[in-house]
């Protein structure tokens, strides 16, 4: 691995002193107005939210891709930003919830101000001010000064009603030591419609989604001071760490036993390990990845891990296509909305039935979340693939928050034992949420065990970062070749 330059990613961080405040808005119509300009933009999200980075990936042309402090560690946040930002001009980091807010009851941890320390980032702070004028300043003052490892390198003002209301906001400004790098007047909400999860995915409103980025990118555009924001990313501090890639990083992780068991199997002997080997070149192990407006959240990292590990990645739209791919050795369906298309999923019986048979043969699946209800009996009364024998249906309570699990059972993905962080994130409930073999045991918040283990099948509401753990991707493609 060789090590980047420590001037060569030019970046900055969207912070805001809570949620709602704008971030979205300023980060994604940034990154469209830098890209405007003939710039090539890294787009970043803190955090697990697989939907901003949709807007992202639409306003800069790249994949948007997640910098989470707690599912991957700290030790991998600049590593796996360094990978995204290869060969760009500037790279633009949106924050998550409130500047200091982190995970529940670990501190700074995976928090936006946390991830700018990493970075050696500045960040731009967006102030909703539309109900003050003067406090602005103690607002700016106090998140400037909270923590002396955070660089607060200027301010955008967001909801701004006036001349005179901005100019209020300014004077005021003066005395923080925080120069105001931008104003954005109120005007008519963007048309970025939201639901029970957040913001609808780009994948589901693509037409609408143009229009909103480029709405967003005139608003910035108009409203911001682009040299001054080029200026401060350029401020930033050196990073001497090294990329992160796919291939390195299976070479350097455990290998996995072989053969994996099936449910009911005797367990490998643990003396007898093969010996480490590097990810071999693809050799027609097709992955069939879910895809399309019912499967939208996915990490970037996972498909490029699934084929260092020698898998052929084919896309699959469970809403479109009857069939899986030719040649499919595996599946893995991420998550998603799957409960707003279960009419639509349900009546594409040929790939329902193709699923189960996959299933029944032994080979890999891993679902997550959106994959664990696609699986089961029925969603909302609409017959699924059949593949638990368990049902899913929508809830009134948001399930969501930073999990710390162990594998319960060995499967396709990890051995009995493995400890993992993960993220859940529905409204959604499966009946039982176990099976005979669970998948995860949950250290916290509540201890519980949860999803199931069948066979080559792997299901769970568990969103996982496979970078955090590269030998889940080599596990899963060796079960491929040997199922």
């Amino acid at each position: 691995m060789s090590v980047m330059s420590s001037s060569s990613v030019p970046r900055l961080v969207v912070a805001a002193p809570s949620s709602g405040s704008g971030k979205t808005t300023v980060a994604t119509g940034l990154m469209a107005a830098l890209t405007a300009r003939g710039l090539a933009v890294s787009p970043h999200k803190v955090g697990p939210d697989y939907i901003d980075p949709g807007y992202h990936a639409l306003a800069t042309g790249r994949p948007g891709r997640n910098l989470d402090a707690y599912l991957c560690g700290p030790e991998l946040v600049a590593p796996l930003f360094l990978h995204g930002a290869l060969g760009c001009d500037v790279a633009v980091v949106e924050g998550v919830m409130g500047m200091y807010d982190g995970a529940a009851g670990e501190g700074e941890l995976a928090s936006t101000a946390h991830v700018a320390k990493l970075l050696r980032a500045p960040v731009v702070l967006v102030v909703d001010a539309s109900s003050q004028s003067r406090s602005v300043a103690a607002l700016v003052h106090g998140f400037a000064s909270w923590d002396p490892e955070v660089r607060v390198g200027g301010v955008i003002l967001n909801k701004v009603a006036s001349d005179r209301h901005e100019a209020l906001l300014r004077e005021a400004l003066d005395s923080a030591g925080v120069p105001v790098l931008g104003v954005l007047r109120r005007v008519a909400r963007i048309g970025t419609p939201s639901r029970h999860l957040g913001l609808v995915p780009v994948a589901e409103r693509r037409a609408e989604a143009v229009d909103a980025v480029a709405a967003m990118a005139a608003q910035v555009s108009d409203g911001c001071d682009l040299e001054a924001l080029l200026g401060l990313a350029r401020s930033a501090g050196g990073l001497s760490c090294a990329a992160w890639g796919a291939a390195e990083a299976l070479a350097s992780s455990p290998p996995p036993p072989l053969p994996v068991p099936t449910l009911g199997a005797a367990p490998p002997d643990p003396r007898c390990r093969p010996e480490r080997r590097r990810p071999q070149a693809p050799d027609g192990q097709v992955v069939a990845v879910a895809g399309g407006a019912a499967f939208t959240f996915s990490y970037a990292e996972h498909t490029e891990l699934l084929a260092a590990a020698g898998a052929e990645v084919v896309l699959v739209d469970p809403l479109r296509d009857e069939q899986l791919p030719d040649g499919t050795r595996g599946l893995v369906m991420g998550g998603g909305f799957p409960e707003m298309y279960a009419s639509e999923l349900s009546a594409n019986e040929p790939l329902r039935k193709a699923v189960a048979a996959l299933a029944e043969s032994g080979a890999p699946i891993a679902a997550e979340c959106a994959g664990l209800l696609y699986l089961c009996r029925e969603l909302d009364g609409q017959p699924m693939c059949g593949v638990l024998d368990a049902t899913a249906r929508m809830s009134e309570r948001l399930t969501l928050g930073y999990r710390d699990a162990v594998a319960v059972s060995d499967s396709v993905l990890a051995p009995a034992g493995t400890r993992m962080r993960g993220h859940e994130f529905h409204r959604t409930v499966v009946e039982p949420g176990s099976g005979a073999a669970p998948a995860w045991g949950v250290r916290a918040p509540l201890r519980r065990v949860e999803g199931f283990v069948q066979q080559g099948v792997h299901a769970s509401y568990l969103h996982t970062h496979w970078a955090s753990e590269p030998g889940v991707a080599r596990r899963f493609v060796e079960r491929c070749r040997t199922s």
